[in-house]
């Protein structure tokens, strides 16, 4: 059975693990997502980021506050909806007010950067968006032609009346409400319109060369439609007019405990994810209250969730305009990442096979190459001495060079068995048809276990190999060997180029046992062997967590230094916030990089005074997840798949694995870890009370100071462009 009806507590990633503890302890998590996008916004502002990149930004946190209404004030609002004295006064409503009004002062805060600031700059590039007014006869002639060919046909708009309802508005769709004069054909004087955007139409549009005056000219598609929405309406006047944008409660879940066949309901649960309750509405500024009052009460939606913008409703869509932009200054100078030293490059015919029994290989993304990787992979699929391929699937992207060559070693008669996770989020319906595509080539593919994502990220080739010469009959003597990949981030070729992460190349004989003990419980769902090396969500990760903050406690207590550093995207599991806690209470030395949310307040006296927070913002996404405890001496060092957040230590399938490698250990740590520790470009430090202090660079006239990025950029990529 597929049920629309949310968890309210999933919101909150309650853990049965967590100890009851007075709430000022811990930050609002809600509170702490929308800082981060003000630290993304904060990016957009730098005058020294390139002109495109700053409108990126822009565009990604649009995206980023579409999930966050979607998922995270979903949840709030349905708790609000479900709970009695949900009133004004109650905690969960003056939440939901705090939430609102910072939500509303980064929107503005957006919109007018957009308008006063990159616009502008935009124009003195020779970028420009040209409106109706600011046209000429022969743009307007053009634009006129373009609507009547390409978008008029696509066109349905919906009168309202009894026969005519509110048509049902789908997620994140653009729309005009209209306010018509006038009577209809049939002489009654209906007033209102809804009219429907089709997302086929590009939301920017490029005009032609010869009419953008040596410019690069565009007009956004709500302006065409504006300037023509008499031609929908013929014989009624135009009294009103705004474009809005629903958004909608998306997270899905279905009941695996009652449904027999987990792809078959997502893709019905899918068909639904489009009209979940609304739970944000935008319009334009210049909508008129009465229109404003119809939507805020047709979706049943109180006044803090609207939203009145000062442009189009949709920035996300500006992306396109991003990616017309042909003027190299306005981006990012480019990089070659580089072919790791230890694996001979493929185009020398190179064996990773050889290469892995040489040591272990750290591949550190997007610095160095993904295609070590890919590499792998296709030596596998086409080595006839390898037997099988087990795979762990979360995103992979469209066209993903692995899923075909996960295919073409299926074809070749190898035993291929594909972990897909059909409930990532947003990628649901793209895993869906991947697990079918692989199906219909006879690979093995399994959902991972009831109730749990599949978050780890891992790869297991088992190759028969020779052991020794001939015995007496003159047979060969094989065995099977292990070859794996580990990795902190998605295999998803286009993400290694944006996103920090680690992978690591092994055939180290334990590590490798562990891996296939966990591939064993994902397709068998039998009981976990004994791990010798991996810590396993949701089993033993969070205790050997856990653990390894406690033993620095008991060596800081017995006056030996105790020393935590992590890196990870969110920290909010309250008993792992309240373990640190106690462990710099004892005065264990805590360095923390969360990039996103982070719920522990830092500096805290008599709570958390030896602990700092740092968040990096920069050209790439953060996205190590990388634990380091002293231990004594001994420098622990884990790589994972798994931040420390409940519903990766307790609802998914994560995995964190030690470097066992002293230089790589070492490499981990003057890489992943030291680098951050000492930026001053792009570091925001957490205080206290919730809020970040900023880079000290932004106080030098936003350019100088030491970041991270920038100089691995240097020390590692093969090559990097002149900015």
């Amino acid at each position: 059975m597929v049920k629309r009806k949310r968890r309210a507590k999933s919101r909150k990633d309650q853990e049965i693990a967590a100890p009851a503890a007075p709430p000022e302890r811990f930050l609002n998590r809600e509170l702490s997502q929308l800082a981060f996008n003000e630290r993304v916004l904060a990016l957009a502002e730098r005058a020294s980021v390139p002109l495109a990149e700053r409108l990126r930004y822009v565009c990604i946190v649009s995206s980023n506050l579409d999930e966050f209404f979607e998922i995270r004030v979903a949840g709030l609002m349905e708790e609000l909806r479900e709970s009695r004295g949900g009133g004004p006064a109650s905690p969960l409503w003056q939440e939901f007010m705090r939430i609102s009004e910072r939500a509303h002062a980064l929107v503005d805060r957006q919109y007018a950067l957009f308008n006063q600031t990159l616009a502008p700059a935009l124009a003195r590039h020779g970028v420009v968006i040209v409106n109706h007014a600011e046209r000429t006869p022969a743009q307007r002639a053009w634009v006129r032609a373009y609507f009547e060919r390409e978008v008029r046909p696509l066109l349905s708009p919906i009168g309202l009346d009894p026969s005519h309802p509110f048509p049902q508005v789908m997620n994140k769709a653009l729309n005009f409400v209209v306010q018509l004069a006038g009577r209809d054909a049939f002489g009654r004087p209906s007033t209102i319109a809804i009219l429907k955007v089709p997302r086929v139409l590009p939301r920017v549009i490029p005009l032609p060369a010869k009419l953008s005056g040596g410019k690069q000219a565009f007009v956004m598609l709500t302006s065409v439609i504006r300037a023509h929405l008499e031609d929908v309406f013929p014989g009624r006047g135009i009294a009103g007019f705004s474009q809005f944008r629903v958004t909608r409660d998306s997270e899905l879940w279905v009941d695996e405990r009652e449904v027999h066949n987990l792809r078959q309901a997502l893709r019905m649960e899918l068909t639904q994810r489009h009209f979940g309750n609304a739970v944000r509405l935008e319009v334009a500024r210049s909508c008129p209250q009465p229109l404003e009052t119809l939507l805020r009460e047709q979706f049943q939606l109180p006044e803090a969730a609207v939203y009145r913008v000062d442009g189009p409703v949709n920035l996300v869509r500006l992306n396109q305009l991003v990616d017309h932009l042909t003027q190299p200054a306005l981006r990012w100078p480019p990089f070659a990442p580089a072919w790791p030293v230890k694996v001979p490059h493929s185009t020398e015919g190179a064996d990773m096979f050889e290469a892995m029994r040489a040591g272990d290989i750290l591949l550190h993304h997007p610095f160095e190459s993904f295609e070590p990787v890919i590499e792998f992979l296709r030596q596998a699929a086409l080595d006839s001495k390898v037997v099988a391929i087990r795979m762990t699937l979360y995103r992979t992207g469209t066209g993903s060079v692995l899923v075909d060559l996960l295919i073409e070693a299926a074809r070749r008669g190898k035993e291929v068995t594909v972990v897909v996770e059909l409930k990532a989020r947003f990628d649901e319906e793209a895993n869906i048809n991947l697990a079918e595509r692989l199906e219909a080539v006879g690979v093995q593919v399994v959902y991972g276990v009831v109730e749990l994502k599949t978050h780890a990220k891992l790869l297991l080739v088992v190759r028969r190999e020779e052991d020794g010469p001939p015995n007496k009959k003159g047979d060969a003597r094989t065995r099977l060997v292990h070859y794996a990949h580990l990795g902190t981030g998605n295999y998803h070729p286009t993400t290694t180029k944006l996103y920090t992460d680690f992978g690591m190349l092994t055939c180290e004989p334990q590590i490798c046992a562990d891996v296939e003990k966990v591939f064993m419980h994902l397709t068998s769902l039998t009981r976990v062997e004994k791990l010798k090396h991996l810590w396993l969500a949701p089993f033993t990760l969070h205790k050997r967590v856990l653990a390894a903050i406690a033993d620095e406690a008991k060596f800081a207590a017995a006056g030996k230094p105790g020393r935590i550093i992590a890196k990870m995207n969110a920290l909010v599991d309250e008993a792992t916030i309240t373990a640190l806690y106690a462990a710099s209470q004892a005065g264990v030395k805590i360095e923390l990089i969360v990039r996103g949310a982070c719920m522990l307040r830092p500096g805290v006296k008599g709570l958390s005074e030896n602990i700092r927070v740092r968040s990096i913002v920069g050209r790439f996404l953060e996205h190590h997840r990388i634990y380091y405890f002293r231990n004594g001496g001994a420098d622990d060092v884990y790589l994972a798949s798994a931040d420390w957040m409940g519903r990766n230590l307790f609802r998914r399938i994560e995995v964190a694995w030690p470097v066992l490698d002293r230089k790589l250990k070492q490499r981990v740590l003057d890489e992943g870890l030291r680098p951050y520790l000492d930026d001053t470009a792009d570091v925001w430090t957490l205080q206290g009370d919730g809020t970040y202090r900023p880079p000290k660079a932004l106080g030098r006239g936003d350019r100088g100071g030491f970041s991270a990025q920038r100089a691995l950029l240097i020390e590692l990529a093969a090559s990097v462009g002149e900015g």
